[in-house]
């Protein structure tokens, strides 16, 4: 099964055992001063010996003063004992190791003690960052060397010079940021001059027989005067006389809505970057990785089949199953949780570092904890009740299960998924019902589940039952209107589900996530669409990605979006806003949130039988799926 996916490759000394590459992904696991924890250490070696050919360790910063906090650093020999205990933890759990280069110009903006470097003067924020010196160029030219040789010793297999997504290399290579006027811009060979130098330098400090990858852009999107594919496949030609082996073709920049396709939400296509790759890989005649929400073996398997690419990246397809390599390979796909595309533990996550130390995933709290939490069998098992089927109990159920515990699931509709299920009926999202389905069959293989069943007091009252999870999650909020008898009005559910269908123009309520989507799929079915939102802001539950994604496609889809507007009352003409404007409708949509299913009956139920009970999800709290699934992992993992 899924033979090409896991044929060999050799790249000069370095041979992989598959085709599948787990790349340099940032996870904020490096402690304060960039050094290796034991974390980093866990969760490479998880996915080394879960059957992936290459893990790329992330971000690596080489330069003392540009290297921001909580970003892996080999800038110094004193990180050189920390890397030899991740590249040997990798070696030994079966994976080969390779270190992604990395300075990171303007990104390194979130470490205010980071100095940061601009390829041209710049404006940044209140003040102006002045351009790299030349003496400054050759300073980072000489650390690249020195991060090199520090690589070798630390034992990894190949190195990544990333050269893509703004850093300072990219910046130099495109006219969109490179504005200088010395022998460092101006034409396209002199925009070369600084990454080639750099190339020089590793390939001087490397063995000959140690493969050099580089991570490109295949083009600047949404930037003015950025490079093209074809500048793309010049330079590319250039660096492989230079000494360059590997191509891993990336898209997007940190300075313009581009970003999205660094970590592409759900939104993007099914690998929306092969294509590019595939021409970079024809023109150049380079091995070449491909990348771009490549989630599924199949789709790993097709693209490969079909002699686009040479190797596939799948990234978050391994940070929401650590195993996905060795299910895959072992026919287990129905086994495989994966990977959504929601982004709301990996690249939300990352950038929320007041909350979080570190990445995440929706479908797998594992991650970051891998050394630490082990699913022991217990030596006593409980009868425990899991009552809802929504993602967070069927969470709490699998890991139950896999402890030992005799577990059996209630849900009060004919299908687990819950709010996962709802999610997934919007334009663009089967993918979400797709996973629910997932799971729902992997849940119900593993442990009774009762459908259409409702539990009650008194059926908790009679039940022999040593535990109680209750996931019954959460109902759309109603809003009682003046004038509500003289305007056809519904909700976000109904239409998502297509129990009903509106037609002419349509007033949604509300400019959530859930607003956002109804619209999309009224928008998509002919209807003229308004959001109206009484915040200031529409999309502020949404993660910075999709947000950039959906209202893009709110634009294309012409959907006319109203923050501060207050809805007052109904009228046979549509919707009165509080400052008196009319917004003339046929039909208005309720999409105004979710408030928590009433869990109290059953709650004194348990008071009174002294029944230990654990409250998760949107019964505790309308929230995400991402706080549903990790307090699910958390009941199971303590109970």
């Amino acid at each position: 099964m899924f033979e090409h996916v896991f044929t060999p490759i050799r790249i000069r000394d370095m041979e992989l055992k598959n085709r599948i590459i787990m790349p340099a992904m940032g996870t904020r696991m490096a402690d304060e001063n960039g050094n290796v924890t034991d974390k980093l250490v866990a969760y490479h070696a998880a996915r080394a010996k879960g059957g992936c050919g290459l893990n790329i360790v992330e971000v690596a910063a080489i330069h003392t003063p540009s290297a921001p906090a909580h970003f892996i650093s080999i800038s110094e020999d004193c990180y050189i004992e920390g890397h030899k205990k991740l590249t040997d933890a990798i070696h030994k759990n079966g994976g080969k190791a390779g270190l992604q280069l990395w300075q990171g110009s303007i990104a390194v903006s979130m470490d205010p003690k980071a100095k940061i470097f601009v390829v041209s003067d710049m404006n940044f924020g209140p003040y102006t960052l002045k351009a790299i010196t030349k003496e400054e160029i050759q300073e980072i030219i000489l650390e690249y060397g020195k991060a090199a040789v520090r690589a070798v010793e630390a034992g990894y297999d190949c190195l990544e010079f990333h050269l893509a997504h703004n850093y300072l290399p990219h910046s130099f290579l495109s006219a969109g940021f490179n504005h200088r006027e010395d022998e460092y811009g101006g034409s396209f060979e002199n925009r070369c001059r600084f990454p080639l130098e750099v190339i020089d330098e590793l390939r001087r400090n490397m063995p000959e027989g140690m493969p050099l990858f580089i991570r490109i852009d295949a083009q600047d999107d949404m930037l003015e005067n950025g490079l093209t594919i074809e500048e793309i496949i010049r330079f590319c030609k250039i660096a492989k006389e230079h000494g360059v082996d590997v191509l891993d073709v990336s898209r997007g920049n940190i300075i313009t809505a581009a970003t999205m396709y660094e970590v592409p939400p759900i939104d993007v296509p099914n690998g929306f970057n092969i294509e590019n790759a595939a021409k970079i890989r024809k023109e150049t005649g380079m091995l070449t990785i491909g990348v771009g929400r490549i989630n599924t073996a199949k789709l790993a398997e097709d693209i490969l089949a079909e002699d686009k690419v040479d190797m596939v990246v799948m990234g978050r397809a391994q940070l929401a199953d650590a195993e996905f390599a060795n299910k895959a390979q072992q026919g287990r796909v129905e086994e495989i949780v994966h990977c959504v595309g929601c982004n709301q533990g990996c690249y939300d996550g990352f950038c929320d570092a007041a909350n979080r130390p570190h990445i995440t995933c929706m479908r797998n709290p594992m991650i970051g904890h891998e050394g630490e939490y082990e699913f022991q069998k217990v030596s006593e098992p409980k009868k425990v009740w899991v009552i809802g089927g929504g993602v967070g109990g069927m969470e709490t159920a699998k890991l139950l299960h896999e402890k030992g515990h005799d577990v059996t699931v209630f849900e009060a509709s004919d299908m687990l998924g819950g709010e996962f299920l709802l999610a997934g009926e919007a334009p663009g999202k089967a993918e979400m019902k797709m996973a629910a389905m997932e799971m729902a069959a992997q849940t119900e293989k593993l442990v009774t589940v009762h459908k259409n069943t409702k539990v009650d007091a008194e059926m908790l009252e009679n039940a022999d039952v040593d535990e109680v999870v209750l996931a019954i999650g959460s109902s759309p909020i109603t809003i009682n209107l003046e004038g509500a008898d003289k305007l056809e009005h519904t909700s976000a559910p109904e239409v998502l589900r297509h129990e009903v269908q509106p037609k002419g123009k349509v007033a949604v309520i509300g400019g959530g996530l859930v607003g956002l989507e109804t619209a999309d799929a009224l928008a998509v079915d002919g209807c003229d669409v308004t959001i109206l939102e009484m915040k200031d802001s529409i999309g502020s539950d949404l993660g910075s990605l999709r947000k950039i994604a959906v209202m893009m496609k709110m634009q294309e889809l012409q959907v006319k979006l109203l923050p501060n507007s207050k809805v007052c009352k109904f009228t046979e003409e549509g919707i009165v806003l509080e400052d008196g404007t009319l917004i003339p409708c046929n039909c208005a949509v309720f999409a105004v949130g979710f408030k928590s299913n009433d869990s109290k009956e059953l709650i004194e139920v348990c008071e009174k039988k002294q029944i230990p009970y654990h409250v998760i999800g949107d019964a505790k709290a309308a929230r995400r799926a991402l706080d549903a699934i990790a307090e699910g992992f958390e009941v199971a993992r303590n109970m």
